[in-house]
């Protein structure tokens, strides 16, 4: 859990050009009264081809937001997920 409301997964230090550093979650969500907001940590730029496929939601800087589940392809959300974790991890092609 990071803070409350939000479940985490996996941990990555990151760091600003300030300097500023510090430790979030790979990916995570959490279920709120109006969305399930899913946290994209790797940023949505590299992940176009499948949002193109995904179905109906909204983006935010690191949020995509989905109404109902019903409303996306559940396989490609899957791999949206994976991909945006193997990117953040640095295990790209």
């Amino acid at each position: 859990m990071w803070g409350e409301r939000i479940v985490g997964f996996g941990e990555y230090r990151f760091r600003y050009a300030s300097g500023r550093e510090g430790d979030w979650f790979v990916t995570g969500f959490s279920p709120r009264k109006d969305t399930l907001t899913l946290y994209i940590m790797s940023g949505f730029e590299p992940l176009q081809s499948w949002l193109a496929r995904l179905g109906k939601y909204r983006l935010g800087v690191g949020c995509l937001y989905i109404k109902k589940l019903a409303d996306v392809d559940g396989q490609v959300l899957e791999e949206l997920i994976t991909e945006s974790v193997r990117r953040l991890s640095g295990k790209e092609d």
